[in-house]
């Protein structure tokens, strides 16, 4: 009977496996972690589970029991260090060999390594004992610089800042946070958010070095300045963890490159989701990786069916979308951000808003902000782009028709 191996335990090669036999898979499923914990979700790591208001309990995406009763064998502990085309197997770094029918790559993606060297005190977030180390950082006290004005760093320093952490800065070398997604214009807006709540913003200058000193660390700016910390967060982005893979014959490029149909390029039976994966996205006609939750569930739901159903191969497709908890904005973003025609459209309060983007006058992407019903629209008319365009007005139209209409004086008198 045909086995399907997994390598990657988090939220891509668990739901591959869950979609597999959800599909109609038979056949034997082993999911290889590297990790010796069970599966566990990785958005929390940085927002509720660093802030302690979350267990690891509350954040697993498998427990034993599940998997036994899915047939799902977990292969925890040991990392894939190589993989052979010729014999069908992949090699662990305690030396098993596994042998597969079809491989399914999920290993994920890394945090950039800080290029300030290993230090103490130096942390970054992207697993459960990064979370941990960096809890009790937080907790010990002291100022935090926190590197890295993306999602993983604002989050880190929203919660930090919640968590009652006095001093917290947030520093970047772009002008404005989030600047891979959003304008300037509308970024500023969070850069605003984050001055509002209390955190120090250093944005438009470089770090040029960090030191160690007595009391703890120096965080030292390209305009002089000197930050001194207890603690510091370094979320420079992320890399695919795709090295393993290297002397195979699988292409990589920025992730594992596969067809529309998130199947390598070079090999139908080894296949790629998550943020491993860069694969031929069918409509926007080029190569795309994304660092998306959701994608990594959308993509190993059409691995899953086209690992089992062969003779009906899906393409993936995506609208993308990703979100972001921040203090308490609920930012959420859909379809492609960031370009210059845009239109704000508030909400029933003012921090509840949408940005709308446009290219050529059809709509393309928003930004959310406390608002689900705006959301939900825009997730909406993108589902259905391809056969019938929207334009900006239009959307905004259906937008602002969400927003619910102010209450008249006296209107809950009796």
């Amino acid at each position: 009977m045909a086995r399907t191996v997994i390598v990657g335990a988090s939220v891509g090669g668990v739901r591959t496996a869950q979609a597999l036999r959800a599909a109609g898979h038979e056949g034997e499923i082993m999911l290889v972690g590297e990790e010796a914990h069970l599966p566990y979700d990785k958005p929390p790591l940085s927002k509720a589970f660093l802030a302690g208001t979350a267990t690891l309990e509350s954040i697993a995406l498998l427990t034993e029991g599940a998997a036994a009763e899915a047939g799902i064998d977990l292969v925890l502990g040991s990392a894939a260090v190589g993989l052979n085309r010729e014999s069908g197997s992949i090699r662990l770094a305690n030396g098993t060999s596994l042998p597969y029918d079809d491989l399914v790559v999920a290993t994920g993606a890394s945090a950039r390594p800080s290029p300030w060297g290993p230090l103490h005190g130096l942390h970054a977030v992207r697993s459960l004992a990064d979370a941990h180390a960096l809890g009790a950082a937080l907790r010990a006290g002291g100022p935090l610089v926190v590197i890295g004005a993306g999602f993983i760093g604002s989050e880190v320093a929203a919660t930090a800042s919640g968590m009652g952490v006095e001093e917290v800065t947030l520093v970047d070398p772009v002008p404005v946070p989030l600047s891979r997604v959003l304008d300037a214009e509308v970024a500023a807006v969070f850069g605003e958010l984050h001055a509002g709540r209390g955190v120090r913003t250093r944005f438009g200058v470089g770090v040029a070095g960090i030191d160690e000193t007595s009391s703890g660390l120096a965080v030292r700016l390209e305009d002089g300045t000197v930050l001194p910390a207890a603690t510091v967060v370094v979320g420079i982005g992320a890399v695919p963890n795709d090295a393993w893979l290297r002397g195979s014959g699988i292409p990589v490029d920025g992730g594992v490159l596969c067809d529309s149909h998130n199947r390598s390029v070079a090999d139908p039976q080894v296949w790629a989701v998550g943020d491993v994966a860069r694969w031929w996205h069918p409509v926007h006609d080029r190569y795309v990786r994304l660092e998306h939750w959701t994608n990594a569930v959308e993509q190993a739901v059409c691995v899953a069916h086209n690992i089992t159903h062969p003779d009906e191969l899906r393409t993936h497709a995506p609208v993308e979308y990703v979100w972001s908890d921040q203090y308490d904005w609920k930012i959420q973003l859909v379809g492609r951000t960031g370009g210059d025609t845009h239109v704000r459209v508030e909400g029933a309060d003012p921090e509840k808003f949408a940005v709308l983007y446009a290219e050529g006058g059809a709509f393309v992407g928003a930004l959310t902000v406390n608002w689900p019903k705006a959301l939900v629209t825009g997730r909406r008319v993108l589902s259905r782009a391809g056969a019938q365009p929207c334009s900006l007005g239009e959307v905004q139209a259906l937008v602002e028709a969400s927003r619910p209409a102010p209450r008249s004086a006296g209107a809950g008198a009796r």
